[in-house]
């Protein structure tokens, strides 16, 4: 018993060990290659993922394997700081996502979305002019309204106000239903005569550059993905801290037994 609780400790990290080797790889490949902000903007946080992963494994490995105390002690120490910060992030992704919901439309099978209805956190992060500037240039960059465009170029209106939409595509590449603008295609719309009850109205332009990407709606279709993603994210990280909770128990005991070998 004393040996396998090391033994699967070593098991466990040297495949941790296997799986950090990757991810530090994706993110100097994308430090190096990548061609948009967008990308860019993922390198650093997977390269010190990589990196933390590989130290603790190595840490863990070493400590399991050499009974080196000093070393498991430390991989311990940054387990429960791991399982401390999954435990924060989860009921933060909860706390922050429990507000939103799309505004069900009569005669439409899409919902549109307002920004008030999200959680005062998520609305500061889009309210911010030079954190939109770099989400809406992502968004431009993705083609998330050309494909739009292109896939419901040949239906007729009636058929377009009965499509499911998604949450960026009803926001950022047509106009609020309150504009009343003159259906031409997904993209292609007439201004009918203001003033407008929605300043989103104002915005919109045909040119797909800009369609609505600066409108109120295309901030909270993000967050209303953002919303989703995250709400999954965190019931999926449960399991991961039911698995980590595991590891660390099995570190525990990896340490007590080295503890115990010392004494002999």
């Amino acid at each position: 018993m004393v040996q396998c609780s090391n033994n699967l400790l070593g098991i466990l990290n040297f495949f941790t060990f296997l799986l950090s080797i990757p991810i530090l790889s994706a993110g100097i490949w994308l430090g190096k290659n990548a061609a948009t902000e967008c990308e860019r903007f993922l390198d650093k946080p997977i390269v010190v993922l990589g990196i933390f992963l590989m130290f603790v494994s190595i840490a863990g490995l070493v400590g399991a394997c050499c009974r080196v105390s000093c070393l498991l002690w430390l991989y311990l120490f940054a387990m429960f700081l791991l399982i401390l910060l999954g435990f924060c992030f989860t009921i933060f992704a909860f706390a922050v996502t429990n507000r939103g919901a799309g505004e069900v439309l009569s005669d439409r099978g899409y919902k549109e979305y307002r920004v008030g209805d999200y959680s005062n956190w998520l609305q500061k992060r889009v309210s911010n002019v030079k954190n939109w500037d770099r989400i809406k240039s992502c968004l431009i960059y993705s083609d998330v309204c050309s494909t739009f465009s292109s896939r419901y170029a040949s239906v007729t209106v009636t058929e377009f106000y009965k499509s499911n939409l998604n949450a960026l595509q009803s926001g950022c590449c047509k106009p609020s239903n309150d504009c009343n603008f003159t259906y031409v295609g997904p993209t292609n719309w007439t201004k009918t005569t203001g003033p407008y009850t929605n300043e989103d109205c104002n915005v919109w332009d045909n040119k797909p550059g800009t369609l609505c990407y600066d409108c109120q709606a295309c901030k909270a279709g993000l967050l209303e993905n953002i919303r989703n993603s995250w709400k999954k994210v965190a019931q999926v990280n449960i399991v991961f801290l039911v698995f980590l909770i595991i590891v660390y128990s099995v570190g525990c005991c990896a340490f007590r037994n080295n503890r115990k070998r010392s004494w002999y």
